[in-house]
């Protein structure tokens, strides 16, 4: 992973954790559950953002040099590997 992206990762995950330790207080706090709902969409829209960069990080590097390789195994692996993920994610 390249610097910046693990900069910015490590960034939005400490922002996020942030978010959700105050999603945990308003919950105790027996928030109105509209305030909630906002708040853990925020959070799942910061979370897209984080997984967004490492899979452009991913496409950029490992993808990347999978195709460069010209090694056809190595690039059957790499997209099915990000084919599976991009499902799971769908889910």
């Amino acid at each position: 992973m390249k610097n910046e992206t693990a900069e910015f990762c490590v960034k939005r995950l400490g922002k996020i954790e942030g978010q959700v330790r105050g999603v945990s207080r308003m919950i105790e706090e027996k928030r109105y559950c509209i305030d909630l709902l906002t708040q853990i969409a925020a959070i799942r829209a910061a979370l897209r953002k984080v997984e967004e960069a490492v899979l452009k990080d991913h496409v950029s590097h490992c993808i990347a040099h999978a195709m460069a390789s010209g090694n056809a195994a190595e690039q059957s692996k790499k997209v099915a590997e990000l084919m599976d993920v991009i499902e799971r994610s769908n889910r």
